[in-house]
């Protein structure tokens, strides 16, 4: 896993390179920016839909529960309430609903008449120094993220890390070259990352020992996981189902 954090046209944001040792409501179109953050999140359209819950999710099977019925899908299977699964594993499942495809995570529920997501996108500005920052969180904490498409791994000083409450010191350590000389680094992985709509889960990540990076970096480990385009200077994230 060479290169933790990488550069950005020839330099990285967040100013380190790492040598590891080893290494988804609501109805209609809702928009909202959160203050100071300039993060614009859209969901979709409402269509009309049974009641839906996951029971047990398998890989590419899924026992729900269907307007009170219990049915076991395959992939690719279509209930007579016309719910097809189209993928799942054993943390979500993808279903297709009136056309729509929306997400669903063990013992979540869909209600009736609920607003399918058609997509869950958020959008970020180029900010400071020509950067793209973005609020967002961290297994529940809120976190400001600094986008470095240079960066292998979300990346954070150990002092962001201890603020989070994550246990950095039990993880695999590594070596970070720095501004300041090379620091002690440690490898673990996050449960959940979230930014606004868009929630993954298991998402390596990477912790500097000391008070660098100053911003956590938003890096491939994250970013691979969705769709990522920029239009003048705003860079979108839309999220892959």
């Amino acid at each position: 896993m060479e290169g933790w954090l990488g550069d950005h046209g020839g330099r990285s944001a967040g100013g380190v390179v790492c040598r590891p040792d080893v290494a988804r409501g609501g109805s209609g179109v809702v928009r909202r920016w959160l203050t100071g953050l300039c993060l614009l999140v859209a969901s979709a359209v409402v269509v009309a839909a049974p009641a839906v819950r996951a029971i047990a999710l398998f890989k590419d099977r899924a026992m729900l529960e269907i307007n009170g019925v219990q049915r076991l899908l395959k992939a690719g299977e279509t209930t007579p309430e016309g719910v097809k699964l189209i993928a799942s594993d054993s943390k979500g499942a993808v279903l297709e609903i009136g056309g729509k495809r929306v997400p669903l995570g063990l013992s979540q529920h869909i209600a009736a008449n609920f607003a399918a997501a058609e997509f869950a996108e958020v959008r970020i500005p180029r900010g400071e120094q020509g950067h793209h920052f973005v609020g967002g969180s961290i297994n529940g904490h809120s976190v400001r993220f600094m986008v470095d498409t240079g960066a292998t791994t979300i990346a954070m000083s150990s002092v962001d890390a201890e603020r989070l409450g994550l246990p950095w010191r039990s993880g695999r350590r590594g070596a970070a070259s720095t501004a300041s000389g090379v620091a002690e680094a440690r490898a673990l992985t996050l449960a959940t990352v979230s930014i606004g709509p868009i929630t993954l889960h298991e998402i390596p990540a990477t912790v500097v020992t000391g008070a660098y990076p100053m911003s956590i970096l938003l890096g491939n480990s994250f970013l691979a996981k969705v769709e990522m385009t920029e239009e003048g200077g705003v860079m979108v994230l839309r999220q892959k189902y």
